[in-house]
């Protein structure tokens, strides 16, 4: 591409390599080996939340060079930063996963800032684990720069004595050791075999949601979320987004012109057809935020209603993104859903096309059994159901990906914790009964403070053989990873007085996954009574970057998000 077509006149990068006020700020770039040309060119961001916490992000940063190398062969100047990644499988089960859901809005805070402070004209984004890539998604959309993001692929799958596992078989295994169903040496041998390479956790959790969701939302290019971390076409992929993002500079294709309300409603219908993680009803509306589309919740729930589930992915069925990938990849899902009307084939996409354009050479594999056609579902609606009622008046969320028709009810007596450390340790002890609901409160968004999944509790009632036999309601998150009669995202949350911080043990609930509706079996006049006399709880962060979370975020129903988004928007930072 003729690096002539770029008129720096109207790119951000002006401010720091054109004309004689300037100079000191082109020395500290030829200090870095850069030549007069490469001064003048575009700069392209080339942002990874590479780090050596798990294998989601090892890979990262060599992806980032074919990214580099792409940019530069289209006559851009690739400029490489990192930000952070917290990685939920490690964050997991304890206090460390309240620094996940705040790392998201920080990710995408430190991505704008960089871009900011450096007058970049282009970004193509790196991520692996869960947060990152929404988090590298807002940053594109609040920016509104050219962008492509880029996922770094999903790990391979195990092999435990000839049977495939993911570390979801390794938290469920916690629980069956912890009955007496497992021996400590085969934990130990599962544990050395579940997560053989690089790449995030390999089914339909969050990380592989999100990716399939940049697909369809239109951020990625075809076939690039689906191929596995040790892939060597992921370098090609990388090398053709930098490439591509040059093409979207020249063209002036920018995230707001992809990212519609259109392209939200794509992204839901995948990740209801995929029977994809819960916690994609909280980073769409997030998303939404950042360019004042109106798209919360109950919008996200509305799709999922009207969406078959199609893809038999685990946790609820047999196969993992690699498995999907080598039947035909995103596009083939996409596809099937798009043939008969179930998303919108006329939104744009960073290939310069648009979705049904992409779509147009796709062929349907019949030697395939990952995903169904979408008039053949394996169940007529989504995977993931949105709630409400009495117990959460701003909704509640729930995965049934897999789950048989006559379980989508449940009634039973309510157990109360107050923290998710307190229920594991009764589920760990056996201290409940069969029909139980226990309820997990006060690990919301800001009484948490950070909103944290309960894998290791849903996890362990499975490896308990119970999984279905009992319900947990929170008014935080459950991983990707989790089956079960799990209800999420409960609001208004317990730290704000919402329904759920005045249920008492004994209460009965009654929740409808057909239905939609979530109800405490207690009059008015009770819980107006409990309500009036409800205090308000502390939380043991009264400093740092997780107080300060709290202090802004707003309710999950809206994403959870920490500053005005587009509503209080005064320029765009493309447009300086």
């Amino acid at each position: 591409m003729d690096a002539r077509v770029f008129d720096k006149k109207k790119l951000p990068s002006r401010y720091v390599t054109e004309g004689p006020a300037r100079a000191p700020h082109r020395s500290y770039l030829y200090a870095m080996g850069l030549t007069k040309e490469q001064i003048h060119q575009p700069l392209v961001g080339v942002a990874s939340c590479w780090n050596e916490a798990a294998p989601c992000n090892i890979s990262l940063m060599r992806q980032a060079q074919a990214v580099k190398k792409g940019v530069a062969a289209a006559k851009g100047t690739p400029r490489e930063f990192c930000t952070i990644t917290v990685t939920d499988g490690i964050a997991m089960g304890h206090q460390g996963m309240k620094a996940s859901l705040v790392s998201r809005d920080l990710i995408a805070d430190s991505v704008e800032l960089t871009m900011r402070g450096h007058c970049y004209d282009a970004l193509v984004g790196l991520a692996g684990c869960d947060k990152s890539l929404p988090g590298m998604m807002m940053a594109m959309l609040r920016l509104n720069v050219p962008s492509i993001f880029i996922y770094g692929g999903s790990i391979l799958p195990g092999n435990f004595r000839g049977q495939q596992v993911t570390v979801q078989d390794l938290f469920e295994a916690v629980g069956k050791h912890s009955v007496g169903d497992m021996s400590s040496e085969d934990l130990d041998e599962l544990e050395s075999v579940a997560c053989p390479s690089a790449g995030a956790c390999g089914a339909q959790f969050t990380a592989n949601t999100m990716a399939t969701v940049s697909e369809a939302i239109g951020l990625a290019l075809p076939y690039s979320a689906g191929a596995p971390a040790p892939y060597e076409i992921r370098d090609r992929f990388c090398a053709t987004a930098g490439e591509m993002v040059m093409q979207l500079l020249a063209s002036n294709i920018r995230p707001r012109d992809i990212v519609t309300l259109k392209a939200l409603e794509n992204a839901a219908t995948v990740v209801a057809a995929s029977g994809g993680s819960t916690n994609a009803a909280l980073h769409l509306p997030a998303m939404a935020h950042e360019l004042g589309i109106k798209f919360d919740l109950f919008d996200v729930a509305e799709i999922f209603k009207r969406t078959p589930y199609i893809a038999d992915l685990k946790p609820g069925g047999r196969y993992v993104a690699k498995d999907m990938f080598e039947a035909g990849g995103i596009p083939l899902l996409m596809k099937t859903l798009l043939d008969h009307g179930f998303m919108h084939g006329d939104c744009m996409t960073v290939t310069g096309r648009t979705m049904a354009e992409n779509m147009e050479s796709v062929r349907w594999n019949d030697a395939q059994d990952v995903v169904r056609p979408a008039n053949m579902p394996i169940t007529a609606t989504g995977g993931v159901v949105g709630l409400r009622g009495n117990l959460a008046p701003e909704g509640a969320i729930v995965k049934v990906a897999g789950m048989a028709e006559d379980a989508l009810r449940f009634r039973g007596p309510a157990r109360c914790f107050d923290s998710e450390e307190a229920c594991f340790e009764a589920v760990r002890l056996r201290q409940y009964r069969e029909g139980d609901v226990l309820v997990i409160r006060y690990e919301g968004p800001r009484g948490g403070p950070g909103m944290r999944e309960m894998l290791s509790t849903t996890a362990a009632l499975y490896g308990q053989g119970t999984g279905g036999k009992v319900a947990l309601i929170t008014d935080g998150r459950f991983s990707g990873a989790t089956r079960g009669f799990c209800i999420g995202h409960v609001g208004p949350e317990a730290a704000v007085g919402g329904p759920i911080a005045h249920v008492r043990d004994g209460d009965m609930i009654a929740i409808d996954a057909q239905a939609g509706t979530i109800e405490l079996e207690v009059g008015d006049a009770e819980l107006a009574g409990r309500a009036a006399a409800w205090v308000p709880r502390g939380t043991d962060y009264g400093s740092g970057a997780i107080w300060k979370y709290a202090q802004t975020v707003g309710p999950a129903f809206q994403g959870a998000v920490t500053h005005p988004g587009f509503a209080g928007e005064t320029h765009v930072y493309a447009d300086v």
